[in-house]
């Protein structure tokens, strides 16, 4: 199997497999590292991914996947079940089993006779998805051909602050001058009381995490919600509704927003628009499944708002998050329902709990400077203490505690190759740390951890070296 640290991911397969638990449990004895699955499968179900824009076969395996959840799942996806019946792989570039060793197994099969698929379908399985690929006879080998077409992802825009003059009607903003400003970024909001969508710029949102059109979970009442009669309840429903609506989640999750249709839940939904969150994202409200990894900005410098004790941001996070955890209660779910539910995150949970192993290869900084990796050109390299924790997004968790020196290309511009010097940014890059003067000479004989990525999310090489 690839290595995930030296592999570079190209057209990602992650849509269906975004916030899929990330397990890598083996089964004992297996053939090349293949996880042993149970026998039975419940059902299956073909269906586009939105976003890699390729089909799939997904088989639902063992004891805790029912004929109801299967139906259920893949009515999410626009597809009807079929119970009893497995996914055929005989045409296929191979399968991805995803949370071996649970109860509820999901293997993906990938229909298609492309050998210049086979290395992004790997990589979307193992390092998108968390789970373990196996390769069918036209990927067969530990070597892949690489992929044919560049990464299908948006290159990602960092965060920009805009600050403007509030609309007409409404009342000054609370920077100087009276401008409302505001974040442009997944975390960001606008000021309590004001609409994202009307300060913010949800296209640069968008690029920062990836959005592909979802249903809705599906209808829990056929009458309206009688709790809507109740004026304190509808009151702090219309507040939890306004907080969002500040904050840069609605670019996902707003049918005036986003641009092929909401991503499951939506504020806009008729009736309680609470009805159309799954209960995991009502976890992620009450602050019930962690979700750091998505990154936050300090109330003082986002309006006030706060993303600590609530996955959505506040200006009362407390309250936010009991609100979210009622809702919950009022479902029958208790925390102790997600107790081993993985954080939220994906891809970007995976690399924060990343632990590096020592380069090879040649990879890391030589004596006279020269930093070699491997896996493609990048947009982000960095040269870590040992002890940093991995990059991870912005505001707050790209640049760890110990990064000696990172360069940037914009989005913009053109990624570099392998090669560049210590301490001397590339003409078309930035050197964002130190920000203004040359970073620490390398010592020899100590110990370094070089990052290095494609883009935000997507490493090529993360591994230990020692200076020289």
């Amino acid at each position: 199997m690839m290595r995930l640290s030296r592999t570079r991911f190209s057209q990602p397969l992650w849509a269906s497999l975004l916030f899929a638990p990330i397990v890598l449990a083996m089964g004992c004895g297996r053939p090349s590292g293949i996880p042993e699955v149970p026998a039975q499968v419940i059902g299956s179900c073909t269906y586009r991914n939105m976003f890699s824009g390729r089909d799939e076969c997904k088989d639902f395996l063992g004891s805790g996947w029912t004929a109801a959840t299967v139906t259920a799942d893949c009515s999410r996806r626009g597809t009807t079940a079929n119970i009893g019946v497995a996914c055929d792989a005989t045409m296929s570039l191979g399968q991805c089993i995803i949370n071996a060793g649970r109860p509820e197994v999901n293997r993906l099969t990938f229909p298609g006779t492309d050998a210049t698929q086979c290395g992004s379908t790997q990589n979307g399985c193992e390092f998108w998805g968390g789970g373990v690929f196996v390769p069918n006879n036209t990927c067969g080998g530990s070597t892949m051909p690489p992929p044919s077409a560049p990464s299908t992802l948006p290159i990602f825009q960092q965060p920009t602050q805009a600050c403007v003059a509030p609309r007409a009607g409404e009342p000054a903003g609370t920077s100087a001058e009276g401008r409302v400003c505001t974040w442009s970024a997944i975390s960001g909001c606008t000021e309590q009381g004001r609409k994202f969508g009307q300060y913010g710029t949800c296209d640069r949102v968008l690029t920062q995490r990836p959005y592909w059109p979802a249903r809705p979970a599906p209808a829990r009442r056929e009458t309206p919600d009688p709790r809507l009669q109740n004026p304190t309840y509808a009151a702090e429903l219309g507040w939890v509704r306004s907080q969002i609506e500040s904050c840069a989640c609605v670019c996902c999750h707003s049918d005036q927003l986003a641009p092929r249709g909401p991503s499951n839940w939506f504020v806009e939904s008729a009736g309680n628009f609470m009805d159309s969150f799954h209960d995991s994202g009502l976890a992620l409200g009450a602050g019930w499944i962690d979700s750091t990894s998505f990154g936050a900005y300090p109330p003082a410098e986002n309006n006030g708002f706060s993303r600590t004790t609530s996955g959505f941001p506040a200006t009362d996070p407390a309250r936010m998050a009991r609100f979210f955890a009622d809702e919950l209660q009022n479902r029958g779910r208790t925390r102790e329902s997600f107790a081993e539910a993985v954080p939220f995150g994906g891809p970007i949970y995976t690399q924060q709990i990343y632990r590096p192993t020592a380069c090879t290869q040649g990879e890391g900084v030589a004596r006279d400077g020269t930093v070699t990796w491997t896996g493609g050109n990048a947009r982000y390299v960095y040269v870590l203490s040992p002890t940093s924790t991995n990059p991870g997004v912005p505001p707050n968790l790209d640049t760890p505690a110990g990064t000696q020196w990172r360069v940037d290309v914009p989005f913009d511009g053109t990624p570099i190759a392998s090669g560049i010097r210590y301490g001397v940014a590339p003409m078309g890059t930035t050197q964002r740390v130190p920000a203004d003067t040359a970073p620490m000479p390398l010592v020899a004989g100590q110990q370094y951890y070089l990052y290095v990525l494609q883009d935000v999310g997507i490493p090529v090489t993360r591994c230990l070296f020692t200076g020289q």
